[in-house]
């Protein structure tokens, strides 16, 4: 058994109100670039790196501001905007000379993506989120562990902040360079932990993993719509197709005007006129409180619009009562049509729970919930430790993963 390190607090924890060390000017020219690539360049061990978008604010989930930190070089912060030419996305990658080596984020999967998309993406990487997932720690935000490992807790007062707003205010630039400052210094402490825990094999393979998908493109969503809040209380396949249609022409705007869609629309106003509408009508859509908004009135024509299209459309077009699977069936109506399936998924989960409270490694970064359902649903047709090793590659999990479930799995199927 492999127990969870002591994460019991450090004393004298102290506030940590503005970054120790030097805080370079905010780059924002190609020369500048060029400076922050040679100076990061010239610096030693490891770069920490983070980047700040504006989510809830923003349509597009590109970087606002990114954070870099590296022994024998001051902070520098990047802001992306003033390098992009015209609907192009910001080119960074002259910044790469300067980050060769090892990359420290805290929770790499969010912002990889907004990384690579101006260019930058890491051939080494310690994510310190998923150490301390790894590790068996309740909770791994960035705060939280620096002020139970390090002592020192973090300011976090512009954490929820419109990272898009120009110019920066010079508290939010202190506050954005506080990610980077201690990063190092909480890498080697889980990086310690995780050797003394027997868990380092572990993290390497899931940082190189994380690293070998870094610029994978982002799935796209299948029926998005059908993620609107209020949507359990539809149920008609009529009043579902005024969702789609209100959800479609409120994300049309967002990405057009690169809004947060629910600051154009919230989804309570959707589900609100599927539930109330049986026509589109001005004056009936005026009477629901989530279209009596400024922002919302500002687009009156697009929901008429929307709403002609939904109760216009033919039977034949609307959408089906049930969200489409490219997998399984929702497992909770196993017991009663697919029962062996739903006896498997409970020995296997069962066992997956189990492991995760022995190993102190939560059960989702053991398999994935989706990887568990598809093989209890379907499992080998000749199960054996072999094919179930198979199946589990085949779903993208790691060989240590492998290593621990695909007998014991292969057992219980």
């Amino acid at each position: 058994m492999i127990s969870a390190p002591d994460s019991s607090p450090v004393p004298e924890v102290r506030l940590l109100t503005e970054p120790a060390g030097q805080v370079a000017d905010l780059v924002t020219t190609a020369e500048g670039l060029a400076q922050c690539a040679a100076t990061l360049a010239a610096g030693s061990g490891p770069v920490s790196v983070d980047a700040e978008r504006a989510h809830g604010f923003r349509y597009s989930t590109r970087a606002y501001l990114i954070q870099l930190r590296r022994d024998g070089a001051p902070t520098f912060l990047v802001d992306p905007i003033p390098f992009r030419v015209g609907n192009a996305e910001a080119d960074l990658s002259p910044l790469m000379t300067g980050l060769k080596g090892e990359w420290i984020l805290h929770a790499a999967s969010q912002d990889l993506p907004c990384l690579t998309q101006v260019g930058l993406a890491p051939t080494q990487l310690f994510d310190t989120e998923l150490a301390g997932r790894l590790l068996g720690y309740p909770r791994v935000s960035l705060g939280t562990l620096t002020e139970e490992l390090l002592g020192v807790q973090l300011l976090k007062e512009h954490s929820a902040a419109d990272w898009s707003t120009r110019p920066l205010p010079d508290s939010w630039t202190a506050y954005a360079a506080l990610d980077v400052e201690l990063l190092s210094e909480l890498r080697d402490v889980l990086a310690l932990q995780l050797e003394e825990s027997g868990k380092s094999e572990w993290a390497r393979q899931e940082f190189a993993h994380l690293v070998e998908h870094a610029t994978d493109p982002t799935p796209e969503k299948v029926e998005p719509w059908r993620r609107t809040s209020g949507m359990h209380q539809v149920r008609t396949a009529r009043a579902m197709n005024v969702v789609r249609e209100l959800w479609t022409a409120r994300d049309a705007l967002a990405r057009e005007l690169d809004r947060s869609p629910g600051k154009i629309l919230p989804d309570k106003a959707i589900s609100e006129a599927a539930l109330a509408l049986r026509t589109a009508d001005r004056d009936s859509l005026r009477g629901l409180s989530g279209f009596q908004r400024r922002q919302a009135r500002r687009f009156e024509s697009n929901w008429l619009a929307a709403l002609d299209r939904a109760f216009s459309a033919s039977e034949k077009d609307l959408p089906r009562l049930q969200r489409r699977h490219d997998g399984p069936p929702q497992p909770k109506s196993w017991p009663r049509r697919h029962p062996e399936a739903a006896a498997r998924l409970d020995r296997t989960k069962a066992h997956v729970q189990q492991l995760s409270e022995d190993l102190s490694v939560p059960p989702e970064n053991l398999l994935t919930p989706d990887t568990l359902r598809r093989l209890a649903w379907q499992p080998p047709k000749q199960v054996s430790d072999e094919t179930v090793d198979a199946f589990l590659a085949e779903h993208g999990a790691r060989q240590w993963q492998r290593e621990l479930l695909a007998g014991p799995l292969a057992r219980l199927l």
